[in-house]
């Protein structure tokens, strides 16, 4: 007689078995977790000290004012354009170097501007910006 029983299959199991990849996996974990102190450990180094910190000197700030006839003042002193030229020499040496803040008039014409970015690009002056007051109201 026969038998037989229903609701048995003969699909092959598709889940993989990640259990032996585990073990595996546990083994070599607990491996690495006992020899990398001791690696770390082998050799014994007297390391330096740092006493001292390091100063860092920041430079004045140059503040550099155009009239609206041109006229030029070197933190609020105003002096000639062949001055400016030699003061612009003079700071450029420093290290480091200062950063030269730009105000202009609105009404100043753009020429005396622009002439006076030349002359502190042909000085050798690397920081140069702009200072705007921000419109009224915003």
């Amino acid at each position: 007689m026969a038998v037989s029983v229903t609701g048995a299959s003969e699909d092959p199991m598709v889940d993989p078995n990640v259990i032996p990849l585990v073990d595996v996996m546990l083994v070599l974990l607990i491996i690495m977790i006992i020899t990398v102190p001791v690696m770390t450990q082998a050799v014994k180094i007297d390391l330096p000290k740092q006493f001292n910190e390091p100063t860092v000197t920041t430079p004045e700030n140059i503040n550099l004012s155009i009239d609206f006839d041109g006229s030029i003042y070197w933190n609020d002193t105003n002096i000639a354009r062949r001055d400016l030229i030699s003061q612009v020499l003079q700071e450029a040496v420093k290290d480091p170097q200062p950063e030269v803040h730009i105000r202009a008039d609105v009404r100043a014409r753009y020429e005396y501007i622009a002439d006076t970015l030349a002359d502190l690009q042909h000085g050798g002056m690397r920081k140069v910006g702009f200072i705007a007051e921000p419109p009224l109201g915003k």
